[in-house]
C-alpha cells in the first residue's frame, strides 16, 4: 500500500546517514526481541538505536557494518533506553527485518543520503 504524497521539500527534511554499528547488546526489556545499538556517525557523533532485527542479524555478525539511519528523530524511550536514531531495513516475506547498507565500504561515517 503506497503512502500520501509528499513534496521535495518534505523529503529533504529527513537526514538519513551512513553509519557503523560498534557495539551491539541483548535488550531483554523490550517488549519484541531487539539489540541495542552503537552506531557512529563520524563528525555527528555516537548514537544509540533499538532495533528489531535479531531474527535475521547475530550480535557479532553486526559488529562494524555500515547501516543507514535516520538521525533526526525526535529521541524515543523504549523501555529503560533512548533511541536516538531509527536504523533503516525492509521486512521480508517472512516478516523478519533486512537491514539497508551501503553496496560497497568504505563509505566516511556521517556521509548523507542525497
Amino acid at each position: 500500500m503506497s503512502k500520501p504524497e509528499i513534496t521535495f521539500d518534505d523529503f529533504i527534511k529527513v537526514d538519513i546517514r551512513i553509519g557503523t554499528i560498534v557495539e551491539v547488546n541483548d535488550f531483554p526489556k523490550a517488549k519484541k526481541p531487539a539489540y541495542q545499538l552503537i552506531i557512529d556517525f563520524g563528525d555527528l557523533g555516537i548514537k544509540k538505536s533499538s532495533a528489531q532485527i535479531t531474527q535475521l542479524y547475530a550480535k557479532e555478525d553486526l559488529l562494524n557494518k555500515q547501516i543507514l539511519a535516520i538521525v533526526n528523530f525526535k529521541e524515543k524511550q523504549i523501555a529503560n533506553f533512548i533511541s536516538e536514531c531509527l536504523v533503516l531495513g525492509v521486512e521480508n516475506d517472512k516478516k523478519e527485518i533486512v537491514l539497508l547498507q551501503a553496496s560497497k565500504p568504505a563509505v566516511k561515517n556521517g556521509e548523507q543520503v542525497s
